[in-house]
């Protein structure tokens, strides 16, 4: 265990599950901590981008690419690209499907929650930003930065770019770990929510991973001895963080 993850861990509660951690006596600085969250089937209940492809798309086509991605044979550039040449949608249809999408209801509590205790959020997603942006203000939720590929209509055809590719690696469209690698984010306590196997490389280059339950991510950690914190919603990362105020103000008195 990093001497960075006892120190974000130390007052976190106990759980007799998969991934526990076991907490140590030394106090976060939470102030230095940044929270890095995927977005689909993290803060959404499924996977929206796929429910796009299932619903837009004019063929099976996709189906292929997504087996084929999926058996390591091609990497998640290379299976967007060929996933959004099956989709037919244009800007009006595909924000109608958006606005049928729900936050996880804890979101809101949780972001206030961390900037109330001078953590920044922060999401990393191997989808598409326009998708992101969209549901995020039909949510109601602001002032949270998003690095997510990007696309643009052209007719009824998404057209995508990937500015966070790492060209050195074509396993991710989006490499997330380059990206909270940053300059801006260095010094930083790491902490980082997801659920798939985009999350895995960020995740092991975190100093505390939220993993969700029956998820790739999770799967992965367990399998390879690495530890996390496992959680059905963002309800239990809430509590998670409520607890280590409870007993910080306890440690106080």
């Amino acid at each position: 265990m990093t001497e960075r993850f006892r120190s974000v861990i130390a007052t976190l509660p106990i759980r007799k599950q998969a991934g526990q951690v076991h907490p140590p006596d030394i106090a976060p600085s939470l102030s230095q901590s940044m929270f890095f969250f995927d977005f689909d089937n993290t803060l959404t209940s499924f996977d929206v981008l796929d429910g796009v492809i299932e619903n837009f798309s004019i063929n099976r086509d996709w189906v292929a690419y997504e087996e084929a991605w999926r058996q390591g044979k091609i990497g998640s550039r290379q299976c967007l690209e060929g996933q959004l040449r099956c989709i037919r949608a244009g800007r009006q249809a595909l924000c109608e499907y958006l606005s049928t999408i729900d936050i996880d209801p804890h979101f809101q509590g949780l972001l206030a929650l961390l900037r109330s205790i001078g953590i920044n959020p922060v999401i990393l997603s191997d989808s598409f930003s326009f998708m992101i942006d969209f549901i995020l203000k039909n949510n109601g939720i602001s002032g949270i930065k998003v690095y997510a590929n990007k696309f643009r209509f052209y007719k009824d055809r998404l057209i995508p770019s990937f500015p966070y590719a790492n060209n050195l690696c074509s396993h991710c469209a989006h490499c997330k770990t380059s990206t909270l690698s940053h300059e801006a984010f260095k010094n930083k306590t790491v902490m980082y929510a997801g659920d798939g196997l985009s999350d895995v490389c960020p995740a092991c280059h975190a100093d505390i991973v939220f993993a969700k339950k029956n998820c790739s991510l999770l799967k992965h950690f367990i399998e390879t001895g690495r530890e996390c914190l496992a959680f059905d919603d963002l309800g239990d990362i809430v509590n998670y963080f409520r607890s280590m105020q409870n007993s910080s103000a306890a440690a106080c008195r």
